[in-house]
């Protein structure tokens, strides 16, 4: 189900009739507060979450054809248009940090380690490579045990002919290798990312034959997954380093794990719950059974008088617990199953056999009756 994003104005708390001026200073009140680096360890991935949206809402308002295609179809027309990488480049945020530690300082850190750019500054910075995801499909069996899995991932790499500079690179003609373009505007001195070289200061001049001046090209790797012993379905192993490659660190691969059901067993944190038929022959006098674990069979004594529904516990049978490195139980809950398709001399004997029982034999039903008339006695 696809995620409803907000509108970039409500993001920004700006309405739709806002300067640039006003964009930009509400997006440099809501940077500041929402830095990951000024929030309690607890909250800092709610605040880069929150960092994420305000910048991508900064980048398309503060842009005047971004933000016009996004004022006349909103989100729907506008992402079908713009990817992620579109959004943000040639954003200008120097001009919004400046002083805050040279041309956006760590704040131009934080872009590129969110992999957002946004000509935080001048100059060929290094890049982080994105994440990846991939979903693996474990049985019962191999999630409870622990296994090696070789999974195929399709990832950009760092060109290896150009060493992801897309080619031959020369200054910028329009920036002249600084990486910004500045105007003047009454007084002042406006700085603003060069559009040319989207902050780079450099051109391609001759495009790489291998890349075609992409800088990055599409390979498969297979990578090896160590699943351990006592996974769930809906985990998550984070593969540092596996994900696609940037100029300067290359992205995570994140494996969400996908667990088959089983057609016995059913999981309760580290323990395993097995249901197990038995007659009314066996609860009623008690017998001994073998019962099933991921390991085998295991024999198991259900007492004389058990109750359907009672569950029993044979320890040590159940799953690892990732936490603690301790092995959960095996919980046997025993059905008494009640007969059908009687023979006529079955029928006899169960009839004959019936009427030899008394209150003793029935205790919770003699509890019952008892209840029940006292509750239409005090009516």
């Amino acid at each position: 189900m696809p995620v409803t994003k907000r509108d970039y104005y409500e993001i920004l708390g700006v309405p739709k009739t806002a300067s640039l001026d006003e964009i930009k200073k509400a997006y440099r009140e809501l940077a500041l507060k929402h830095h990951p680096d000024r929030v309690a360890a607890d909250k800092k991935k709610e605040a880069e979450e929150r960092f994420k949206e305000i910048s991508e809402a900064y980048a398309v308002l503060s842009d005047p054809e971004k933000r016009g295609v996004y004022d006349q179809y909103g989100h729907t027309g506008f992402d079908q248009r713009y990817s992620t990488e579109d959004i943000f480049r040639n954003a200008d945020f120097s001009s919004i940090f400046e002083g805050l530690g040279g041309s956006g300082g760590v704040f131009a850190d934080l872009f590129e380690s969110f992999g957002l750019g946004g000509g935080a500054g001048p100059g060929r910075r290094g890049s982080r490579g994105a994440d990846l995801e991939h979903e693996l499909e474990l049985s019962f069996e191999e999630a409870a045990k622990g296994v090696t899995k070789t999974i195929a991932v399709q990832r950009r790499e760092v060109c290896s002919e150009c060493r992801g500079e897309g080619g031959t690179r020369v200054a910028c003609p329009t920036c002249h290798g600084t990486g910004q373009v500045r105007q003047n505007s009454g007084f002042f001195v406006v700085a603003r990312t060069c559009h040319r070289c989207g902050g780079q200061g450099s051109t391609v001049s001759k495009a790489c034959p291998q890349c075609h001046g992409a800088g990055r090209t599409e390979v498969e790797r297979r990578i090896q997954v160590k699943v351990p012993a006592g996974i769930e379905n809906g985990m998550r192993l984070r593969m540092a380093g596996e994900g696609e490659g940037g100029t300067r660190s290359r992205g995570d691969l994140y494996v969400f794990i996908r667990v088959k059901p089983h057609p016995l067993f059913q999981r309760e944190g580290a323990h395993l719950l097995v249901e197990y038929p038995v007659n009314i022959a066996q609860a009623s006098l008690g017998d001994e059974i073998e019962v099933p674990t991921l390991g085998g069979r295991v024999s198991m004594k259900v007492p004389a008088g058990t109750q359907s529904g009672t569950v029993f516990r044979v320890r040590g049978k159940g799953l690892p617990d990732l936490q603690t490195g301790r092995t959960g139980d095996l919980m046997v809950r025993v059905l008494v199953e009640t007969p059908t398709n009687l023979t006529a001399r079955q029928r006899e004997l169960l009839q004959e056999f019936g009427k030899t029982f008394g209150d003793e034999a029935h205790p919770s039903h003699r509890s019952f009756v008892e209840k029940l008339t006292r509750v239409f006695r005090d009516h």
